[in-house]
């Protein structure tokens, strides 16, 4: 298709800076400076990923789980370089999605803000599902205990229920015991059992009123509670070091590298957030100085939390027991140290509270930003005149996360969250390369580190393939044993990633790309590889339902269009 259609139409810098700053719905509050931006990037990243997703990952790759949070850092700072560039460039709410209308055009900024919906709600949906666990346990240690029927989702309960009457109660574990004595115990109307997750449907609420009164009060509430759980995670990693047994980390990778990749998923999530960060753009007082600051801040802080913590858990227990939803609190009561597991119990409620918080901060201004576009109904651009927040879309996101956070079972959307995550932010590391070959770089006040890529990129690829053939005789013997079918539905990421490197190597010779953007399409594009395929599934079932909303009214009404 023609780059002049109408699907890839973009946005000038100056346009984008124009609509932001000449809309008449009155403009959102600056009061945004580095430190408060590096508590909200912490906020977003050290939340539900360290107090429970980091047990699982442990459990399956052993202590060489802490090299994959390296990894994954590596893939994120790449990333990261390239969205600190981006929001010097262009320093407005939208995130990927602005960034996507000025490199690619408009098709592709829908196909990114329809994936960054899905994104910034599942992860809310799961965050505040992982709240309310915690938030049960904690009470649970102050002696208050709420019903079973209030406190799960129907799916888990029924399901545990139907498990008790096949198996007996002996072969459940002990959540499904409290699932199906839940299932039991609720009232009903009918044949149907009320069941729902009050206490994530309320913190939702509480969250969401907090993000619409302004974010003046966000950004307090936000760095009391990072100064809090910051202070906690410390206090684990040098209590705990005193209770490591060098012994537990021998095997190092007792999986192999299967092992520790099957964590990409739990890892990922892990730090999913820092690009939440350039969605409150336009609450920043100096966005092009302040914005590549604090994501390479925060990163650098949540990489060594994160190593450090991984090395204190699998260090206290082996790592075969980890496979738990509170992995903090368990090292601690399996060493004795009640007290210590009770502090982080409540301090986990805090730390989930201040990612939850975040997330709801971030997806209002995408809609906000698609609205102002004409891709999305114009109520989403309503700015309240008092608090300075998009009022409508706030309240909006509020139901989107709440609702579904009420009543549905979520452990599966951590794998779905992360392919809207991963696809985002190839499409970014992919726009900055078109910065860079249309010159629009010149204007950025900050820019990625040029690494001349002419040559490197086609080398590393020449040798990736030779090491490949040299040492990977196991992985070729795998390939030919699938059939076709099977390669397309479990290989086909696997192909689009070589297939992607050698086209970027070409182009690198053709352009002098840059290598770090290159480094980071291919990390992500790796690291995507290694994500169920029933996720993909899914995430295209989403596209597909975001690209009829947009034909059906975003491609009209468009405000390109209407030019």
């Amino acid at each position: 298709m023609s780059q002049n259609s109408p699907l890839f139409r973009k946005k000038s810098v100056d346009q984008i800076l124009k609509d932001a700053h000449s809309g008449g719905e009155g403009g959102l509050a600056k009061v945004l400076g580095v430190r408060d931006l590096v508590s909200l990037g912490i906020a977003a990243i050290v939340g539900a990923g360290i107090f429970s997703t980091i047990g699982l990952a442990s459990y399956n790759g052993g202590p060489a789980v802490s090299l994959l949070f390296v990894f994954t850092a590596v893939a994120c700072v790449f990333t990261a370089l390239s969205y600190a560039q981006f929001a010097s460039t262009v320093p407005v709410s939208g995130s990927a999605y602005t960034y996507a209308y000025v490199a690619f055009g408009e098709l592709f900024a829908w196909i990114i803000g329809w994936a960054l919906i899905l994104e910034y709600a599942v992860s809310n949906m799961v965050v505040a599902i992982s709240w309310s666990e915690y938030f049960v346990s904690m009470l649970k240690g102050f002696g208050i205990t709420l019903p079973g029927w209030l406190t799960i989702n129907g799916e888990s309960a029924r399901e545990a229920f139907q498990k008790l009457q096949s198996v007996g109660a002996a072969q459940l574990s002990d959540y499904e015991r409290f699932a199906a004595s839940a299932y039991e115990s609720a009232p009903t109307i009918g044949d149907f059992h009320i069941l729902l997750n009050l206490p994530a449907g309320l913190v939702t609420l509480l969250i969401t009123a907090l993000v619409y009164i302004g974010i003046r009060e966000s950004r307090t509430a936000s760095n009391i509670m990072v100064v809090l759980k910051v202070g906690v995670v410390l206090l684990v990693i040098l209590a705990g070091a005193f209770y490591v047994k060098p012994e537990n980390w021998s095997p190092f990778a007792p999986n192999g590298v299967k092992g520790v990749l099957s964590g990409v998923a739990a890892v990922f999530f892990a730090f999913i957030g820092f690009d939440s960060i350039s969605t409150t753009a336009e609450e920043c007082r100096n966005p092009q100085q302040d914005m590549p600051k604090a994501m390479i801040y925060c990163l650098v802080i949540c990489t060594v939390l994160y190593v450090l913590i991984t090395l204190v858990l699998t260090g206290m227990v082996n790592y075969t027991e980890l496979k738990v939803s509170d992995p903090l609190a368990f090292v601690f009561q399996k060493n004795g140290l009640d007290f210590m597991a009770g502090v982080i119990s409540v301090s986990s409620v805090i730390a989930i509270t201040s990612a939850l918080l975040v997330y709801q901060l971030g997806q209002p201004r995408i809609w906000m930003t698609m609205s102002r576009d004409g891709l999305l109904w114009k109520r989403f651009a309503k700015i309240h005149p008092k608090y300075q927040t998009p009022s409508f879309a706030t309240i909006v996101t509020g139901f989107v996360v709440g609702i579904p956070a009420l009543f549905f079972k979520m452990d599966f959307f951590v794998d779905l969250t992360s392919v809207g995550t991963f696809f985002a932010f190839i499409l970014v590391c992919g726009g900055v390369l078109y910065l860079d070959h249309k010159g629009i770089s010149a204007r950025s006040k900050f820019r990625v580190p040029y690494i001349n890529g002419k040559y490197l990129v086609g080398i590393l690829f020449a040798v990736a393939i030779v090491g490949l053939l040299t040492y990977g005789k196991s992985v070729i013997v795998e390939w030919r044993m699938l059939s076709f079918a099977e390669i397309m539905e479990h290989k086909l990421l696997t192909i689009i990633f070589w297939i992607t490197w050698c086209t970027l190597s070409i182009l690198s010779y053709q352009h002098n790309f840059s290598a770090l953007p290159v480094a980071g399409i291919l990390t992500n594009l790796y690291l995507m590889t290694e994500l169920g395929a029933s996720n993909w599934l899914i995430f295209v079932i989403w596209l597909a339902i975001g690209l009829v909303i947009y034909f059906s009214y975003g491609y009209k009404q468009s405000k390109l269009a209407q030019k």
